[in-house]
């Protein structure tokens, strides 16, 4: 026990199964501390309000054989709220505690090949608040400043050129004829009665644009003949290409 030393107020935890050889053990444990203090308490009967909080240097757990103390998460958090900042508790267990006394808030956990654990309470308070200097300037962050940036206003980050972003393909200009939709369906898809021509585009081929006889047929349906393959469609100008829209109320 290297780790008890003069002065040191010491608890030992135990169960029934070891009263015999308790007595024994308080006595070499107050041999080590002289002015110090040495208390029992009994692992079944132990709880929160048994002692006051950080009253010990150091606290010894199932020293003795046959080391029936559990060391349950329940137990191993209230011996980290009896310890005193920088106390150790020293502990025998054959199972694996090395993990259980991590999570329950214990640092610089070590274990000797005969079952020993020997760990330490952080230096600060469990539950301990402090608060943080910050050279009373508050963190506020500018979106003038990342702009400022970002457009190159002295900012260490390198921008791109959104001309990079563009291969040759991209600065080509569409066909308008590929551009040309149905005026009944709005998409590059002709209808079921396609008339303008873009049924036989969308197949590759070309349609003959009708030629006027009597060279009336821009007039209206008034001028034209029984015959007039522009029957039926609204007056145009000479020249111009005919294109019906279908999507009126009629």
């Amino acid at each position: 026990m290297e780790n008890i030393k003069a002065g040191d107020n010491v608890l030992v935890i135990w169960n029934n199964d070891v009263q015999s050889a308790i007595s024994k053990l308080v006595e070499e444990i107050s041999g080590m501390v002289q002015n110090g203090t040495v208390v029992l308490e009994n692992s079944e009967m132990i709880t929160e309000s048994s002692r006051p909080h950080s009253s010990y240097d150091v606290i010894v757990s199932n020293w003795l054989s046959p080391h029936t103390v559990k060391h349950t998460d329940n137990i191993l958090a209230l011996i980290v709220k009896l310890l005193k900042p920088n106390g150790k508790v020293l502990l025998k267990d054959e199972s694996d505690v090395c993990t259980a006394l991590t999570i329950n808030g214990f640092v610089n956990v070590t274990k000797t090949p005969d079952n020993l654990y020997v760990a330490e309470k952080p230096k600060f308070e469990v539950g301990s608040k402090a608060s943080l200097k910050l050279n009373n300037k508050p963190a506020i962050w500018k979106l003038d400043d990342t702009v400022e940036a970002a457009w190159g206003g002295g900012g260490d980050d390198e921008t791109i050129d959104d001309n990079q972003l563009l291969d040759e393909d991209d600065l080509k200009k569409p066909d308008q004829q590929s551009l040309r939709v149905c005026a009944t369906t709005g998409k590059r898809k002709a209808c079921a009665d396609c008339s303008c021509g873009l049924a036989e585009e969308l197949r590759g081929e070309t349609k003959d644009t009708p030629k006027s006889s009597c060279g009336s047929c821009y007039l209206g349906d008034a001028f034209r003949c029984a015959t007039c393959p522009y029957l039926g469609m609204p007056a145009f100008k000479p020249g111009e290409k005919v294109m019906l829209e279908l999507k009126s109320d009629i």
